[in-house]
Parts: structure tokens; C-alpha cells; sequence
């Protein structure tokens, strides 16, 4: 066990790439020497909520994630203990029953859209990326996902992008980029970004051994 685990945060917008690049990065350094988590796992439990209510809650906001559990999370990996992480079922907007046990390896690698706007979690990382990607590359991206993976209609992907998606980014998101190391154009087709991530991970994980 790597007795100081390096933490990397890759944010950007919904649907700039981030798990492209950040299964770049598990593929470079080794999978079986990452802890991944995604920030969107933890988003708040609305099953007390009716269906329709649901789907009318701004999930682009801050407050919509549970980053005080996702912050324990990260401090018990980071002390060499596993978690169980949330599971999120975007299709009916509620927490799973089943958790996913993650067990505490030398990286500890978590990706989300908000990840660098609250400081206590921005903190907590070594290495901060930010993949940034063009406006429109992004909504289509996320137009095809949310109706091939998580059953959405064509109508409603448009109207939650101009109701939150939207606004959220220019107010959240965009403005977090500031805190990134490094900012990585064009997301998983930016080969030479990812190579060189991929090489500091290696030298960091070098060092401490």
C-alpha cells in the first residue's frame, strides 16, 4: 500500500470529456493502482420525493451533492481504508440500494463538473485538471448520452440544458477552472496532455515509494 496515495481531480463541463481522460489516466498508471470515484455517485437521496418532483431539481447546483460524504470518503482512502461508495440511477433520480467497495489504493483519482467550487474538497488534491471543451461539442455529447444511457427524451435533455445546465456552468463551473493545474483542451483526444499526466502520476508514485 503506498503510504501517501496521490489525489487527482479531473473536472469540466458535462460532457467535456472527463472520463475519457480519466480513463486515459487508469489505463496509463494502472488500474488496479487507482481508487476511482465519480462525484455524481453522490448526489442526495430523493426517493422520498414524488417521480416528477425528481426531475425538477437542479442536479448543476452544488447543493444537489452530498460532497460532505464524498470528502469522508476521500480522507478514508487516504488513510489506507476501503469505502463503500454510492451508487445513482440518473434514470429515475434516485440513490441506489447497493453500494460499490473501494478499496484504498497509491491514487485515488474522482471526477465531477463541480469538484474544484467547494474548497474543503478542492483542497484535498495533488493534481487538478480541468478538460475543457467547446460549448456545443459538450451539449451534443450529453444530448446523445442522456437518451442512449439514461432514457431521457430529446425535449427534455434541451430544456434541463437551457433551465440548469447552462447557467450552472458560466456560474460554477467555468469560473472553478481557475484552480486547475492544468487545463487540458480537446479532453480525451489531447494525447500528448494525457501522456504527460500519466508520466507525473508515474514519477510522483516513484518518489514517495
Amino acid at each position: 500500500m503506498h503510504v501517501n496515495p496521490v489525489l487527482i481531480g479531473v473536472a469540466g463541463g458535462s460532457g467535456s470529456g472527463k472520463t475519457t481522460v480519466s480513463r486515459a489516466i487508469l489505463d496509463g498508471v494502472g488500474r488496479d493502482r487507482i481508487a476511482y470515484l465519480q462525484h455524481d455517485a453522490y448526489y442526495c437521496d430523493r426517493s422520498t420525493l414524488p417521480v416528477a418532483e425528481r426531475a425538477q431539481i437542479n442536479y448543476d447546483h452544488p447543493d444537489s451533492l452530498e460532497t460532505e460524504l464524498l470528502i469522508a470518503h476521500l480522507k478514508a482512502l487516504r488513510a489506507g481504508h476501503a469505502i463503500e461508495a454510492p451508487q445513482y440511477d440518473f434514470a429515475r433520480h434516485v440513490r441506489r440500494v447497493e453500494t460499490k467497495h473501494i478499496a484504498a489504493c497509491p491514487v485515488i483519482l474522482i471526477e465531477g463538473i463541480l469538484i474544484f467550487v467547494d474548497r474543503a474538497l478542492r483542497e484535498l488534491f495533488d493534481i487538478k485538471i480541468f478538460v475543457d471543451t467547446d460549448a456545443d461539442v459538450r451539449f451534443i455529447r450529453r444530448l446523445q448520452r442522456d437518451v442512449a444511457e439514461r432514457g431521457r427524451t430529446v425535449e427534455s435533455v434541451i430544456a434541463q440544458y437551457q433551465a440548469t445546465v447552462r447557467p450552472m456552468h458560466l456560474e460554477f463551473v467555468e469560473p472553478s477552472k481557475r484552480y486547475a493545474n492544468l487545463i487540458i483542451p480537446e479532453g480525451g483526444h489531447n494525447i500528448i496532455a494525457i501522456e504527460m499526466v500519466v508520466a507525473r502520476i508515474k514519477a510522483m508514485l516513484t518518489n514517495e515509494l
